[in-house]
């Protein structure tokens, strides 16, 4: 599927905790680099909708770069340009969730490149 779009890409789904608590969250362990990549890049938790739509526009615009099948679901790697308030776009990586019961791709992580 390497250079393909994502399935189902026009219903990609990013929860609000997903950004809330992890991928916005200063005080996350795990999360804290990619909250201030995220933040120094205009997004906040407060619209956090923007950085949720800006994500889904990264899964509709961007091609398949990995692909990895577990007994639960299809994870697809997709890379590059992310759309920003701060008009940087800088290239990104997603991870997106499919499930057999759910074909609505739902975001795992982000990180930059």
């Amino acid at each position: 599927m390497n250079g393909q779009k994502l399935p189902q890409a026009h219903l990609a789904r990013v929860d609000e905790r997903k950004l809330k608590e992890y991928l916005l969250n200063r005080s996350h362990p795990r999360g804290r680099s990619k909250a201030e990549f995220f933040r120094a890049r205009g997004f906040t938790d407060r619209d956090w909708e923007s950085m949720a739509d800006a994500l889904c526009h990264h899964a509709r615009t961007n091609l398949i770069s990995g692909e990895r099948t577990t007994e639960y679901a299809v994870n697809y790697v997709l890379d590059c340009s992310l759309p920003t308030p701060d008009r940087s776009n800088p290239c990104i990586r997603t991870v997106w969730e499919v499930r057999p019961e759910d074909p609505r791709p739902r975001l795992v992580t982000a990180h930059p490149l």
